[in-house]
């Protein structure tokens, strides 16, 4: 049987023929009907959150595996976590079949590979604690179900994404499935579509929802973000002040103490402590700052 991702869409059939406002209209619909599958998974998204936070609070990783436009989605996400969250880069990793040469441009051949994927998984070195995400719109890629059958054999916990019914033998080495059923492609199996948008927002919540249930977030405040650069330094002087009260001046030079951290300067700005101090507060509640502000006061 043909999979869904292959099947010619019946709204997009002359799509060649219409004007750019009509065929704009088009990727509409299909953004929203994207948006849809992934709503209509939210229990299935938010049991792999938690498998991930389980993970993380064991000293686990996420990997996440896939080819094409689901491999470079995994990188994507992966690479935002370490300025955005100050994780290390370690904590969640992207893989994509090819290597890194193939997030710019196609390495034909190597998706087809299983042993390529299982070659990757080993180099990564994955532990029980891990998670591997493996990514694949078709349901049916050869890396990534090579990744995925070698994580299974380290027993890591498998979680498999893919935008159509899965096929029945995946589940003898995957824990858990999250299957957005998006439908046929604007263009007949452009996966980098409503699948790719599908994929993107699920991805955004594996790790973000993931990172404000270990306490990087306060209120909806990047208060662990890395300022690396002119903009998340303005950034965190308004994230202090926010939260604190203090005019910019003193949110900056609080944060020059702090060693450029939010979450430890408005500790010590709100209970009166040096870096020291506050950095041993802040350890005391495993890096939650909504426990000190609200309950130590």
């Amino acid at each position: 049987m043909q999979s869904t991702t292959e099947q010619r869409n019946l709204n997009s059939i002359g799509i060649d023929l219409k004007s750019t406002s009509e065929i704009v209209q088009v990727f509409h619909e299909a953004d929203r009907e994207a948006v849809a599958a992934v709503e209509a998974e939210s229990d299935a998204i938010a049991y792999a959150i938690d498998l991930c936070v389980d993970a993380f609070r064991a000293g686990g990783r996420l990997f996440y595996v896939g080819a094409g436009t689901s491999g470079r989605l995994g990188v994507l996400d992966a690479s935002e976590c370490p300025p955005t969250f100050s994780t290390s880069p370690e904590m969640v990793q992207g893989i994509i079949a090819g290597g890194d040469v193939a997030l710019r441009r196609a390495v034909e051949g190597e998706e087809d590979k299983p042993e390529r994927g299982a070659q990757a998984i080993r180099e990564r070195q994955l532990t029980p604690q891990d998670v591997l995400v493996g990514i694949a719109s078709s349901g049916r890629t050869p890396y990534v179900i090579g990744a995925l059958k070698e994580a299974h054999a380290i027993g890591a916990t498998t979680i498999f994404f893919c935008c159509v019914q899965p096929p029945k033998q995946l589940k003898d080495y995957v824990t858990h499935f999250i299957t957005p059923i998006v439908g046929p492609e604007i263009i007949t199996g452009s996966t980098r579509l409503k699948a790719g948008t599908a994929t993107k927002l699920v991805l955004n919540m594996l790790t973000t929802v993931s990172m404000i249930k270990l306490g990087k977030v306060y209120d909806n405040l990047m208060v662990d973000l890395h300022a690396s650069n002119e903009k998340l330094v303005a950034r965190s002087i308004r994230i202090v002040q926010a939260v604190t009260g203090v005019d910019a001046a003193l949110a900056e030079a609080t944060l020059t103490q702090a060693d450029g951290s939010a979450k430890l300067a408005i500790v010590m700005l709100t209970k009166g402590l040096n870096p020291t101090e506050a950095d041993a507060l802040l350890e005391k509640h495993a890096g939650f700052l909504r426990e000190i502000l609200d309950k130590e006061r």
